[in-house]
């Protein structure tokens, strides 16, 4: 069956948007192809700098011939109906009349001919590639269309055959050109195997992980020569990925006098603005040879290329020496009152003010925090974003914290200190390293909290898919920072007190709690923690102890995986149901104990005598924190509520037994909600 290709050909695509729109471009052209009722085998999309490529094979030669009944008005409507249905059908459609249980109809037998593939795909692809969602696009001289970049041509065959698809003033044709450099002539293609051998030959390796795969295997066996490992940098490996098309994988020399620079000077170097891999020694140590990958070959085999790297990162490393010695100079302390003249945010001061606050915050945090030092606490505070004012965090703002942490130990600050100012900003992420040494842990979460609390006083939330101060992250890296270390922290007066400390709008604690609510979730949810459950504990209210809740949710989550459980929860519902429509229709609530005397049936007495006895047990082991016993308890219930539903009719014919009854069903439902909230609880 016939095979689709299509390339458009442009100037060079951002890295960063390559992957995105290969997707997309597949996705659009695929979904296009399925409304059109043309069925495919496989449809694979590639990316290079220049060039996106789709191949789509298996397509029909035309569409399928389509058979449609439609209905019209009634036979006795309307003169002016009846012709506007009749002229809306195509010629040869077969009108009838057919009698229905709502009258007689008109109803038009249409058979619709399938049209060629190659008339219906210049339309579908011109639309497809107008309707790609660019994070960023342009227009370019005075063509209409919009693109990521300028557009050069563009291929469109179908079954050997040009397809006159269009993209703004571009019309699609059977030719490209390779490399920009190495193979720059015209090339004639007739399918996809045709196209990727003739690219192939003409330095252009179209599929992104093929690439991929060369560059880092490449990259490895430059280094084993020289008995170096690779440093790991998977997002550099995209990233280089996107700006090559004919990779050349070289290595080049780090000058010795630069070799006393942080490891992390280096390397951020290399990678932010040069896009080198780093490479390492023995021990893990950063090795002095980096890995540069070309888009090009040379008859030097890669000297002058070398060369010319190697000069331009003598440049950038002496700049980076130069902020190394000049930074050193002064104190850390010194510089923190520079952050005076550093707004951190409108309505919520400078840079300084929030040191303050943090200070302040993160003293009280000590409380909660084992072995947390009071003086080393405020000391790491003061100083945790006095790097901010340095001129290597000015060249390279991913090094806040890390140059922090050098300068201090520099000063002779004591080690948890310098810890705590590099870890501050930690964990960034799910798969982040998060802090446990106290000190750092107590100004990570005076950072965020302060943070958290000043944003949302400010009406300043994340809404949407928007969240320009990274809040939500902040949250998880709260929600971290307390499970993993165990701490008993209470939110709500925590943020109460960090409130406090800002003197601005309203407190934020309520929406806050929420906002966690909902992070928590989003936590759990790769640990297969079930979001009913946290809302169900969360609908208690009062509770802001993470360790605690957590503690409940997994108790809670393993009862209800058992026979008991999920009985119970059966049973809760059926009870808080027959409640909620009783109370409803009697326009009252059965909150009291049931009448002792007024229990005729032994099913109910026993019900009744479980309920006294799991109450307190239940309470007590609430109190306690002990969840497993407080589930134990409930497990109890489960026989003597399973025989009250099967022998006992709840809406009996005495009222006052009736309305007795109905308080039993309100101890059932009350014990369970104790424990959680059930009813916010899914069933199977």
């Amino acid at each position: 069956m016939p095979e689709l290709l299509l390339e458009i050909l442009s100037e060079e695509i951002p890295a960063r948007m390559q992957a995105r729109a290969a997707a997309d471009l597949k996705r659009l052209v695929t979904d296009g192809l399925k409304a059109a009722g043309l069925e495919f085998s496989s449809a694979n999309a590639y990316v290079t700098p220049r060039r996106l490529a789709l191949v789509v094979d298996g397509l029909p030669e035309k569409q399928p011939d389509v058979s449609e009944e439609r209905r019209g008005p009634k036979v006795d409507a309307p003169e002016q109906a009846v012709n506007g249905f009749k002229g809306s059908l195509p010629d040869g459609a077969v009108i009838e009349e057919r009698e229905t249980p709502k009258g007689t109809f008109f109803f038009a037998l249409v058979d619709t001919k399938g049209a060629a593939t190659a008339d219906v795909l210049p339309d579908l692809l011109s639309k497809a590639m107008a309707d790609l969602p660019w994070p960023k696009s342009m227009r370019w001289a005075t063509y209409p269309g919009r693109w990521v970049r300028p557009v050069h041509s563009m291929i469109c065959v179908f079954g050997g055959a040009v397809v006159a698809a269009k993209l703004g003033e571009v019309t699609a044709a059977d030719t490209t050109v390779g490399h920009r450099f190495l193979a720059p002539d015209a090339i004639t293609v007739t399918d996809f195997a045709d196209y990727k051998k003739k690219l192939e030959a003409a330095k252009v390796m179209l599929d992104p992980a093929e690439r991929r795969a060369k560059i880092e295997a490449d990259a490895k066996a430059l280094c084993e020569k020289e008995g170096l490992s690779l440093k790991d940098d998977q997002g550099l490996l995209d990233e280089v990925t996107g700006l090559v098309e004919w990779p050349v994988t070289l290595m080049g020399t780090i000058d010795d006098q630069f070799m006393d620079l942080p490891d992390e000077v280096l390397s951020t170097s290399m990678r932010a603005h040069q896009k080198y891999f780093s490479t390492l020694g023995k021990g893990g140590k950063l090795a002095n040879r980096f890995i540069v990958v070309a888009n090009t070959e040379t008859g030097d085999g890669g000297k002058q290329v070398v060369a010319g790297n190697e000069r331009v990162l003598r440049a950038r490393l002496s700049d980076a020496k130069f902020f190394w010695d000049q930074d050193r100079a002064a104190s850390l302390a010194s510089r923190a009152p520079a952050l005076k003249d550093r707004v951190f945010h409108a309505k919520l001061g400078t840079l300084d003010e929030k040191v303050d606050r943090m200070q302040a915050l993160a003293a009280l945090l000590t409380t909660f925090v084992p072995e947390a030092d009071k003086d080393r606490v405020r000391s790491a505070a003061r100083l945790a974003k006095a790097d901010l004012s340095t001129g290597m965090v000015g060249e390279f703002p991913e090094l806040q914290g890390i140059m922090g942490r050098y300068y201090a130990q520099h000063d002779g600050e004591d080690a948890s200190v310098a810890d705590a100012i590099a870890e501050h900003y930690s964990p960034l992420g799910p798969n982040d390293t998060c802090p446990t040494q106290p000190v750092s842990v107590c100004v990570a979460l005076a950072d965020k909290i302060d943070t958290l609390v000043g944003f949302f006083a400010i009406d300043e939330k994340p809404t949407g898919s928007k969240d320009p101060y990274a809040l939500r992250r902040a949250a998880l890296g709260i929600i971290r920072l307390v499970l993993e270390n165990g701490l008993r922290l209470p939110l709500a007066k925590v943020f109460a007190d960090a409130h406090g400390t800002l003197g601005t709008g309203d407190n934020p604690a309520d929406d806050l709690m929420a906002f966690f609510a909902d992070r928590l979730k989003v936590h759990l949810r790769e640990q297969g923690v079930r979001h009913d459950l946290i809302d169900a504990v969360f609908a208690l209210g009062g509770e802001d102890d993470l360790v605690r809740l957590i503690k409940r949710v997994e108790a809670l989550q393993q009862f209800l995986a058992t026979e008991d459980g999920e009985n119970l929860l059966t049973a809760y519902k059926r009870a808080a149901n027959i409640l909620r429509a009783e109370e409803k229709k009697d326009a009252t609530e059965y909150r009291d104990a049931p009448d002792p005397d007024l229990l005729s049936d032994d099913a109910e007495k026993a019900l009744a005598d479980a309920l006294d006895h799991a109450k307190p047990a239940i309470d007590n082991a609430l109190v306690a924190e002990d969840f497993v016993a407080a589930m134990q308890a409930l497990a109890g219930l489960r026989k003597p509520v399973d025989t009250f539903f099967d022998d006992v009719t709840v809406n009996a014919d005495d009222a006052a037994l009736r309305v007795n009854r109905l308080k039993l069903l309100n101890g059932i439902r009350s014990a369970l909600d104790g424990v959680a909230d059930f009813s916010k609880i899914e069933g199977k």
